[in-house]
């Protein structure tokens, strides 16, 4: 089964294509089916998830499954290298620290499904002072979480 991922992020694709693999199901981005990217003009993961999902799955015809603006909001251009960049400038004077990850994933059957799948997972940390680490994407170089170690 080929399912459209409803972001142009390779580290989601990667992880979401290990995950699913095992399953049969072959993740594809929107980006190689030729789908741009939808807007995000709500103010919760869930509302936006869903519009990327509605989206791709409405332009592609295949089941779909960010907060990827944050540093076009301080001149940057949208990346996840700038995301991370523009966090840590705003954050140098902040001794709170404190930070949740938050991660939402919405599956479609179709584009008008009335019963989106909806998966949130969150967890718990602290925003570093530089980047550490290797791999990950998004904003992991970032995000430390003590019970882990990293």
């Amino acid at each position: 089964m080929k399912i459209v991922l409803a972001s142009n992020n390779a580290g989601k694709l990667a992880e979401l294509q290990a995950m699913l693999a095992p399953l049969g199901m072959d993740l594809v981005r929107q980006a190689d089916l030729g789908i741009g990217e939808a807007e995000e003009p709500f103010r919760t993961f869930v509302e936006n998830a869903l519009a990327k999902a509605r989206h791709a799955s409405l332009m592609s015809g295949l089941p779909g499954v960010d907060t990827a603006f944050y540093a076009t909001q301080f001149g940057y251009e949208k990346s996840d290298d700038n995301n991370v960049r523009a966090l840590l400038e705003q954050m140098r004077d902040v001794d709170n620290r404190r930070a949740a990850m938050v991660s939402t994933l919405v599956a479609l059957r179709s584009a008008d499904d009335p019963e989106p799948l909806i998966a949130v997972g969150r967890v718990v940390g602290e925003i570093t002072r530089e980047r550490r680490g290797t791999g990950g994407f998004g904003f992991d170089p970032v995000m430390f979480i003590p019970e882990f170690g990293q």
